[in-house]
């Protein structure tokens, strides 16, 4: 009998992570949750999670922008599993400001907690699945992987560098079993959008049901957000075995945005 596999998915207590999580712990892995939240809030979220599906669900609050937090987590995943089969790199954080105003500090957590914890996450998790020679990699990246937009410059930085870590590893490990794909989502409601488009507003002079209408939506030809559930049903897939040929692939599940 086959292992119960366990995937660790960050950025995993709200939005497109919880969904992510959510799918795959339907699918019977045990999971490890990630992210920021009110603790009792989270508690409920892992308890849920684990009653619902009856696997095992684990929370860990690293800071996806401290490498010495991130080791921690795997560490503790290690522990618990022996280590991680289904890798989602999710977490991610978002300013909005010109190239010449941008703050330094800004970009720097930018960088560090939508690409560079991507790098360590990765790193660490491969012993185990070249172990196994089985393993999947999943980078929630964005249309910004593929396409810019103005205000938006070390978030498109570190979506570019993701889609490019993501081919590279596809790469290195294609003959072991392992997988390693970049999925890129156009708009999707979630915290992180929602927060982001004050700022847009301000930055371009309009009000935020402009930004919704006229920036965000204008950008995707089905003229709609695309669901969580549409992203992790799209994980899943991936995770399964009649995606084991695919891989290096940089996906976009953007209405048709990339198309234009």
């Amino acid at each position: 009998m086959r292992k119960q596999r366990a995937a660790l998915v960050t950025g995993s207590t709200s939005g497109i992570g919880l969904a992510i999580a959510s799918e795959l712990a339907s699918a019977g892995m045990n999971i490890m949750l990630n992210g920021f939240g009110d603790a009792a809030a989270i508690e409920d979220l892992r308890a849920g999670l684990a009653n619902t599906h009856g696997v095992e669900v684990l929370y860990d609050g690293a800071d996806m922008g401290r490498q010495d937090a991130i080791e921690a987590m795997l560490a503790r995943a290690a522990q618990q599993w022996g280590g991680i089969d289904v890798l989602v790199n999710n977490a991610g954080i978002q300013h909005v400001a010109p190239v010449d105003e941008f703050p330094v500090d800004k970009w720097n957590a930018i960088l560090a907690i939508n690409l560079t914890a991507a790098f360590h996450t990765t790193r660490l998790a491969l012993p185990h699945m070249k172990f196994n020679r089985w393993g999947r990699i999943i980078n929630i990246a964005s249309a910004h992987a593929l396409v810019a937009s103005p205000f938006k410059s070390a978030y498109v930085a570190a979506k570019h560098g993701i889609a490019g870590f993501t081919k590279t590893v596809a790469l290195e490990v294609a003959e072991q079993g392992i997988t390693a794909n970049a999925v890129c989502p156009g708009y999707v409601l979630t915290p992180l959008v929602e927060k982001q488009i004050p700022d847009t507003a301000k930055a371009r002079g309009i009000t935020e049901e402009q930004v919704k209408r006229d920036v965000l939506l204008a950008a995707q030809p089905t003229k709609r957000f695309v669901t969580t559930d549409e992203v992790a049903q799209l994980v899943a897939f991936l995770c399964g075995d009649a995606a084991a040929s695919i891989t290096g692939t940089v996906m976009p599940i953007d209405g048709g945005w990339t198309a234009h």
